[in-house]
């Protein structure tokens, strides 16, 4: 079975790396999507976002990266996939996410979302709490892969060590 797993991971985090790999474990395929929209005003193109997340990925050969416009539901139909993979880390988490499961759901009564709830070391963890301590020059070594840090550090010009 094919689980989508979507997001904008701007940038990839620990916690992000987490759901995907315990997806990995779960689905014959997960395919990492990265979603490109056009209301935020991302801090790494999709294309740096994909290399990134195929660089922490690089070793979990059932995991594929790609990306696409438009609805979720359109891509994963399109995928012939039956699930959309979701993580939740605290309560307003879920609120969002059931809506859009439900959402979803009237959208195409074929695809499943599935919940995971995070790691507890990840609870806490956002791409935007990263981008947010990285610019005010915070330790982000710990949040996310090696090289996203040394990326992010790029951007901002200042050492996350």
């Amino acid at each position: 079975m094919i689980a989508i797993y979507p997001g904008s991971f701007d940038p990839i985090t620990l916690g992000h790396f987490d759901i995907i790999t315990r997806g990995s474990k779960l689905y014959d395929r997960v395919i990492v999507v990265v979603s490109r929209n056009p209301t935020k005003n991302p801090l790494f193109t999709v294309e740096q976002r994909i290399a990134q997340i195929k660089k922490t990925t690089h070793h979990l050969t059932n995991v594929e990266i790609d990306s696409f416009d438009g609805l979720t539901v359109t891509y994963a139909e399109a995928r012939q996939a039956k699930v959309l993979l979701r993580g939740l880390r605290v309560l307003s988490d879920f609120e969002k996410e059931l809506q859009m499961a439900h959402t979803n759901k009237t959208l195409s009564d074929e695809i499943e979302t599935v919940f995971l709830a995070t790691s507890t070391e990840y609870g806490f963890l956002s791409s935007s709490l990263v981008k947010e301590i990285a610019k005010f020059g915070g330790p982000i070594n710990h949040l996310v892969p090696q090289h996203v840090a040394l990326d992010i550090e790029k951007c901002y010009g200042k050492s996350h060590s």
